[in-house]
């Protein structure tokens, strides 16, 4: 099996809306106020306005579900859910899996039907909060 890159993504976010414990954990929003994708066949910004809704379990493994919009340089707009669960003995990998909805009869209509893998990387920065995602396809992408 072989895996592609298909784009690299920063996601700038603010700070945490802290829910509390709930029923299936410990619950925080985090919104994503921007950032910028690219790779080598796609670039542009993430839109602000979305949001990971980041859920620590009772055994201690963290849920990422984070659903935002991405615009192209060229103005398409893309859909992109990015879910996955880390766990306690996972190491420092993140795993996601991504799925995207654009338009079927534009130019990246490709991400509406490949299957992806995503690996999320926090960020340090003195301005917020900070996710890298670098994101592979299983096969080719075109």
């Amino acid at each position: 099996m072989e895996l592609e890159k298909i784009m690299e993504v920063y996601v700038q976010c603010s700070e945490p809306m802290e829910i509390g414990n709930t029923p299936k954990g410990f619950l925080r929003v985090i919104p994503i106020v921007g950032g910028t994708f690219e790779g080598p066949a796609i670039k542009g910004r993430v839109v602000p306005g979305g949001a990971d809704w980041n859920t620590v379990r009772e055994d201690g493994s963290t849920e990422v579900w984070a659903r935002y919009t991405m615009e192209t340089d060229d103005g398409t707009l893309i859909s992109i859910i990015n879910e996955g669960v880390h766990g306690n003995n996972d190491g420092d990998t993140i795993w996601t899996r991504p799925s995207f909805l654009t338009s079927i009869s534009g130019r990246y209509s490709w991400l509406n039907e490949k299957t992806l893998i995503g690996k999320l990387e926090p960020q340090q920065v003195n301005e917020g909060l900070a996710v890298k995602l670098h994101f592979y396809c299983l096969g080719s992408s075109t």
